[in-house]
């Protein structure tokens, strides 16, 4: 990995044209979709489910009957954001009668990554107790990584495990070796024990879980690498695991998808 250049290859919002904007426009349209709820869709907010102030999520579902629970796990570099820039992105799942639940998460540098991994495990847990039905989890970027880490063994016991019908990684960050090499690490504070213990990509996983790699086609290529490396270890340990290319989008505008009903992207959540 010598010569080079980590922060760049990271570095997706100095890629992205307007990114500057899109924090707002997050959480305004989550802002206006929490608002517009009315007998479509019911809504429990700030429900807990660990120690921490953090530790608290967010439930929405349809009036009927759900099919299950999509759990969503926002990006951010395991230090930014939280669950309210990203309500709006529930209206896919809600379209199909799929309840959508939205944890927030300790962030570094108050957590380290293993800390944010066993609240994320703690969140599922809770969700499973007060949620019928399967499970499935689908995380962005660092929600990603941490999606992909509940189903590596160890994490989650075999009860919990066998509600989860599909995990979804959407451009996750797989491989934390490199990271070491950033100036984001000054932030993290990851070591190369824990970058190590934290990859997925060196981790076995649960075997029976099918697990969906979304990925856009103008990433960053540290992304499209990361996510091929996930997909060629797993599918060599058994897992049916499966790679899509979202034409056109790159690391930001891959998710949008989520608040699309007819999107390809909700169709490969809930197949």
């Amino acid at each position: 990995m010598n010569g080079i250049d980590w922060d760049d290859a990271f570095d997706n919002a100095g890629y992205t044209a307007g990114v500057e904007l899109l924090p707002d426009q997050w959480a305004e349209a989550a802002i206006g979709f929490r608002k517009t709820m009315t007998t479509a869709t019911q809504a429990g907010t700030n429900l807990i489910y660990g120690p921490t102030e953090r530790e608290i999520f967010d439930l929405f579902t349809p009036i009927g009957p759900a099919k299950g629970t999509m759990v969503f796990v926002h990006g951010g570099y395991w230090h930014k954001f939280d669950k309210s820039y990203w309500s709006h992105l529930a209206t896919g799942a809600l379209g199909h009668n799929w309840s959508v639940a939205m944890p927030s998460y300790p962030l570094a540098p108050d957590a380290g990554i293993s800390q944010i991994t066993d609240a994320i495990a703690r969140a599922v847990g809770r969700i499973a107790e007060v949620q019928k039905g399967p499970l499935v989890l689908v995380g962005h970027s660092a929600g990603g990584h941490l999606v992909s880490r509940m189903i590596c063994e160890g994490v989650l016991d075999d009860t919990l495990t066998s509600r989860i019908a599909r995990v979804v990684s959407i451009s996750g960050v797989h491989h934390l070796p490199p990271l070491l090499a950033t100036k984001m690490n000054d932030t993290l504070g990851l070591t190369a024990a824990e970058a190590a213990r934290e990859s997925p990509v060196d981790l076995d996983p649960v075997q029976g879980i099918p697990v969906s790699i979304v990925v856009g086609d103008q990433e960053r290529p540290e992304f499209l690498r990361q996510s091929r490396m996930l997909a060629e270890r797993w599918a060599g340990k058994g897992t049916d695991i499966r790679t899509i290319y979202d034409q056109g989008t790159d690391h930001f505008s891959v998710i949008t998808g989520l608040a699309e009903p007819d999107s390809t992207l909700i169709r490969e959540i809930l197949s």
